[in-house]
């Protein structure tokens, strides 16, 4: 298969997934319940980073590994969750927020090492960053899209294979590998979705915005403006949604060789 069939297929798989976001929306809930989570760790990171202070590079490299730590740790969990319950939804079943709790917690341990490693990981592309010049940067870089790419699929590795770390980033490598183009693709359609809905938003926020300053409206301008963040928050959490059923139904042809009954639309012609 080409790469530019990979990427109609990737669009396909962007596409049918909002078909499975229409049929089960509360799938959603997980990046929004992940959204509040991170914030909040956030929140209780700086107040103690306020309180205590840093003095030195060593200290501030420490709480960037705790900041690291706390949002990867949030972020996979709940996408860990996501992840199990959208392919419930592929199986036929009804996806429960209670039931992706469950599943995350079940690999809880697994999911704090990832986050440990990939906080390390993290923290050691920031000091190339800051201690090499223009090719650290470089270095940094390409070094963050390597891990970026090999370590795409360890999430849906961790909660469907009863694997350690570091079989998972390998498992993620190699699924990556068999489902490359269309991973792009996916990436590229879920982002032009995104790109959308974020501009439908805007337009509707700026409408209202502009119908309550000039002429005035029931909705108000402060009115207009939360319509607008919301709508956007909306998108948002549409977009993540997308890309983590695209990710899973990925996942699922490549290890089991069987598409989803819900991309039956999408030819996937050659993915292992």
């Amino acid at each position: 298969m080409g790469f530019l069939s990979r990427l109609k297929t990737g669009w396909g798989l962007a596409m049918d997934g909002l078909g499975v976001l229409r049929d089960d929306p509360e799938l959603a809930v997980f990046p929004l319940v992940a959204g509040v989570a991170g914030l909040a760790y956030l929140a209780l990171l700086f107040g103690v980073v306020s309180v205590v202070g840093t003095s030195d590079g060593l200290e501030l490299y420490a709480v960037l590994f705790a900041l690291y730590v706390g949002t990867t740790f949030v972020a996979s969990f709940f996408t860990a969750g996501l992840v199990h319950e959208t392919r419930e939804a592929f199986e036929g079943r009804e996806p429960t927020f209670r039931g992706g709790i469950a599943a995350a917690w079940a690999n809880v341990g697994t999911i704090l090492v990832w986050a440990l490693v990939s906080a390390t990981v993290g923290v050691v592309i920031r000091a190339i960053e800051n201690q090499s010049g223009v090719v650290g940067d470089l270095l940094a870089g390409l070094f963050s899209v390597a891990w970026s790419i090999l370590t795409y699929f360890v999430v849906p590795v961790i909660v469907f294979e009863d694997v350690g770390i570091t079989d998972a980033i390998s498992r993620s490598g190699e699924t990556f590998k068999d489902t490359w183009g269309e991973t792009a693709g996916a990436g590229f359609g879920v982002g032009l979705i995104t790109v959308v809905f974020v501009g439908a938003a805007i337009v509707v926020s700026a409408a209202l915005f502009y119908g309550a300053s000039s002429v005035g409206s029931a909705i108000g301008t402060e009115g207009a403006l939360v319509v607008g963040v919301v709508l956007v928050v909306l998108a948002y959490l549409a977009s993540v949604t997308l890309g983590a059923i695209a990710r899973t139904a990925l996942y699922v042809y490549a290890t089991e060789g069987l598409a989803p009954d819900q991309f039956g639309n999408v030819d996937f012609a050659r993915v292992r």
